[in-house]
């Protein structure tokens, strides 16, 4: 029976685009909730829980083979109450479940495939299986089988399981230690990344390699604050190789996900919302401390992309794109080595394909990605006895041609939802790049992005998770929270407009209400008034994007230095103490995290300007500031004594000397002499 034919399940009512990929299979799903709940402990029936997301291949391969399945449904239907959930939608579930599974089997991923008991507890967990045992899998037919026969027949072990993963639950939560972070773990995470390193390709570990631009920003971080030369070279060497990769695409521009070659040659062409809001971020910081032109021009291309196929008319960002098309996966983005000739005729398309790797027999089965890993521009431009800047005018005009006939293919499945979390990613990489690139429309997108999640993602005044077709839902968790405010403060700083300071504290207010724990310090990932599951946890590990408490910690800093609102940067201290076990374990794993240390173990200083914003002499001086990479500088600028004095009541006694524009500078709240020199002052911040 075709799925038109067939009666939708309880999925066809929800909103988000993965549970409306399997409204029509043959299996009952139900959403996560009390009904499905209900029934499981009524009929005494496990629970199969499915996570996943729309864009990831493997759910779709799962998707396929079982549950569009009528055998398979009919095991399930028969067996079990079977629930889907969307991970992006409900981190909260996935983040607990997905600990089990790893726990349970030392690995996880998605779909991510879980059996409960009506209770809720897990009993056995795994990730993609296939229909019959392959790949040296089990086949999800025998394990379906074999669990609800151990189920119905041994409840004895069942409750064993269960009684054991509780436990194991309980023992990861995060208490408060008697030791604090130090300046030591800074090094440390320094040196693991290094012998980490792919001294070649760039990145860290083998394949698959993902770009954690995270850990990217940290080393920055680390080179400014240490000098140590090394770390940035990282940085440089895996943003050019990654940028050369067949991780990016040279057709249409954007990151893809991750690479399954030490190359960064061949991706898994899924395009995330994040991946590409944290890579701009890290592009436009390495371009603030190098200048070079290729991070300015990478920078650039991004956010084409995603103001071309990732924003929405209301200026909202959608939040992937799928590697799949027509169920084939790359098939939008590979190239049949003729394709290349039939559309750009044959010199132009001798030399794409000399550029670009382009070959008879391919790269990717049989097709090609192209890529520029072996390939030197001036070689080639003088191997052709042309300028490299008309070569690089004549590969422009190839991709051109390249885009508009790729433009005719079916087009992967966009997912169109708003996330709060990744566009908050966004609306941060766009002020920052208005920031450094002096580029006004980056600046206003980002600005339409938050006057979205202001209207239409605040409830009742509670931040509110995702929008999708005119529906908000889920209570905000702490990543929306901290992203939030990550976006706030990027945007003050690319307009020293301090409203965007005064809502921060509103927003931090409700952050610590909903998620601190009092007792042991740090942020709960759901909040005080949400849902609650088997286990709140806090999690402070940075996975493809930096943990909520990760964020936190290193936002809380900046704007406690901004304001000098000192009760933040304790809560800063006392999570330095909840999290000393986890990241002195996995130094690495909390990049993130380490931001704030460099922040508060080495030199900051504090930056007040006091001046008209007409000012010449304060407008010269804030764009010389914004030029450069200085993150452990704060600059608070205001128009008046009262103004800067209601949201950094440490500045009251400041005033301008005989009405002009007037800097003070800090460090650590101690200042120096104010000045109306700006020479003087720029003297004093870069000294």
């Amino acid at each position: 029976m075709s799925s038109e034919q067939r009666a939708a399940n309880r999925l066809i009512d929800e909103k988000s685009p993965y549970l409306l990929q399997h409204a029509y299979n043959p299996v009952n799903w139900f959403p996560w909730g009390q009904e499905a709940f209900a029934k499981a402990r009524k009929e005494n029936k496990p629970i199969f829980l499915s996570i996943g997301y729309s864009t990831c291949h493997w759910c779709h391969v799962m998707a396929h083979e079982s549950f569009e399945d009528e055998e398979m449904a009919q095991l399930l239907n028969e067996r079990f109450i079977s629930i889907k959930v969307d991970r992006e939608e409900r981190p909260d579930i996935d983040s607990v479940y997905m600990k089990v599974c790893q726990m349970m089997t030392g690995q996880g991923g998605w779909p991510l495939s879980v059996f409960l008991t009506p209770d809720l507890v897990p009993f056995y967990a795994g990730t993609y299986f296939p229909k019959e045992s392959k790949y040296g899998r089990p086949g999800f037919k025998e394990v379906v089988t074999q669990l609800y026969q151990k189920y119905k027949e041994d409840p004895e072990h069942i409750s064993e399981v269960t009684e054991s993963v509780t436990n194991a639950l309980e023992k990861i939560y995060v208490k408060k230690g008697e030791k604090r972070l130090t300046k030591e773990v800074t090094d440390r995470a320094f040196h693991n990344l290094g012998r980490m390193l792919d001294v070649e390709y760039g990145g860290f570990g083998g394949a698959p390699k993902f770009p954690a631009p995270h850990n990217l920003m940290y080393l920055l971080r680390y080179y400014h604050v240490t000098g140590k030369l090394a770390a940035l070279q990282m940085v440089e060497r895996t943003l050019k190789s990654m940028a050369d990769g067949g991780l990016y695409d040279h057709i249409g521009y954007g990151f893809t996900r991750y690479s399954t070659d030490q190359k960064w040659l061949v991706p898994h062409f899924e395009k995330m919302l994040y991946d590409n809001a944290m890579l701009l971020m890290a592009y436009t910081e390495c371009y603030q401390i190098t200048k070079k032109p290729f991070y300015k021009e990478i920078s650039e291309q991004i956010i084409e992309f995603v103001m071309r196929e990732m924003t929405n008319d209301a200026g909202a960002f959608y939040s992937a794109i799928d590697a799949d098309s027509e169920g084939v996966e790359g098939k939008y983005y590979v190239w049949e080595y003729e394709e290349v000739f039939d559309v750009l005729g044959e010199d132009l398309g001798e030399l794409f394909a000399e550029v670009y790797g382009i070959t008879s027999h391919g790269n990717f089965e049989g097709k090609n990605i192209p890529n520029l890993i072996d390939t030197d521009l001036p070689e080639i431009a003088e191997k052709h006895s042309i300028s490299l800047e008309l070569l690089k005018d004549k590969l422009e005009q190839a991709r051109g041609k390249l885009f508009e006939e790729r433009s005719k293919r079916v087009y992967p499945h966009l997912d169109d939802k708003v996330l709060t979390a990744w566009n908050a990613l966004m609306i941060a990489a766009l002020a920052k790049a208005s920031k450094v690139y002096g580029e006004n429309k980056y600046l206003k997108a980002a600005k339409k992005a938050l006057s979205f999640i202001q209207q239409q993602l605040v409830v009742d005044g509670r931040l509110m998770v995702r929008y999708r077709d005119g529906q908000v839902q889920n209570k905000a968790f702490i990543d929306d929270y901290a992203f939030l405010l990550w976006a706030h403060v990027e945007l003050y700083e690319a307009t020293y407009d301090i409203s965007y300071l005064d809502k921060s504290e509103s927003w931090v207010q409700e952050m610590i209400d909903l998620f601190w724990d009092e007792e042991h310090g740090g942020f709960y990932f759901y909040g005080s008034d949400s849902e609650s599951l088997i286990t709140r946890e806090k999690e402070i590990y940075d996975g493809a994007i930096p943990s909520g408490n990760s964020v936190a910690a290193f936002i809380l800093t900046k704007l406690g230095y901004l304001t000098g609102h000192t009760e933040w940067l304790e809560q800063v201290e006392e999570m330095y103490y909840t999290f000393q076990e986890s990241v002195n374990d996995y130094a690495t794993g909390s990049t993130q995290f380490l931001q704030s240390l460099l922040l508060t173990e080495f030199t900051s200083k504090e930056v007040v300007i006091l001046g008209d914003r007409t000012d010449k002499q304060r407008q010269e001086l804030l764009i010389h500031i914004q030029k450069h990479f200085l993150p452990n500088v704060a600059v608070l600028v205001g128009e008046s004594e009262d103004q800067l004095g209601n949201i950094a009541p440490f500045t009251k006694e400041y005033r301008k000397i005989e009405g002009q524009t007037t800097i003070y500078v800090c460090e650590n709240f101690a200042c120096q002499r104010p000045t109306t020199d700006i020479d003087v002052a720029l003297s004093n911040i870069f000294g």
